[in-house]
């Protein structure tokens, strides 16, 4: 089963929060030492050439692009709801000279069918979405799981070590507690869910979170 968009006025937040902000995202990423925190994330998912890749809540494309640089012939598609951002995504995938694909949609409602995708890899999206909307993009990205496919998240850590109060991204569902992530994959019908370590930037805490399809599909 393939499911595709079907509200494109559907509510979303967007990668800094205001749709204005949307020049100002790279700058920050750079500042912030994103990549970095990208590169200790596609070390976690262990890619290999040929995997099909995912990426939910992409942006503009700068996890996919390291992982383009990583292995330039994988097959990979980053989707996100902010069609600003996906130009951007565009263009630079476009100017590297890399085959990465990009395409509107929501986690809720991935255009992909069943079964289809070795991993699937979400960077600091995860707490933008509401607790109902978290708990479908999740089921959807089990759908789409080959089994024993991989999901591998970054995210904040919104527990009171790891909160920094002079954090500049705030919106009221930032604070995801780690010790809850790994229950709400496993709810998802995601196997072997658990906590992957944690990281620290000068914006907070970050915790990293892997699961599995089931081997054996229902």
């Amino acid at each position: 089963m393939t499911r595709r968009i079907d509200s494109p006025e559907q509510h979303y937040i967007p990668g800094m929060g205001k749709h204005w902000l949307l020049p100002l995202y790279d700058p920050f990423s750079r500042l912030a030492r994103v990549g970095r925190v990208h590169r200790q994330l596609l070390d976690r998912a262990d890619l290999r050439p040929g995997q099909r890749t995912l990426e939910i809540g992409c942006g503009t494309g700068n996890l996919l692009q390291a992982l383009g640089r990583r292995h330039p012939d994988i097959d990979a598609l980053g989707i996100d709801p902010d069609p600003a951002a996906l130009r951007r995504a565009r263009r630079k995938a476009t100017r590297a000279g890399l085959p990465i694909r990009y395409e509107r949609a929501f986690a809720s409602e991935l255009p992909l069918p069943d079964s289809t995708v070795d991993r699937v890899l979400s960077a600091f999206m995860l707490h933008h979405l509401a607790e109902t909307e978290r708990a479908r993009a999740l089921h959807e990205v089990s759908r789409v799981l080959r089994p024993g496919g991989q999901l591998h998240v970054v995210d904040i850590d919104g527990t009171p070590s790891g909160r920094n109060a002079n954090r500049p991204h705030r919106h009221p569902r930032f604070d995801i507690l780690p010790e809850q992530v790994p229950a709400t994959l496993a709810d998802a019908g995601l196997t072997h869910a658990t906590e992957n370590g944690r990281s620290r930037q000068w914006f907070g805490g970050l915790a990293f979170y892997r699961a599995e399809a089931p081997a054996t599909q229902p």
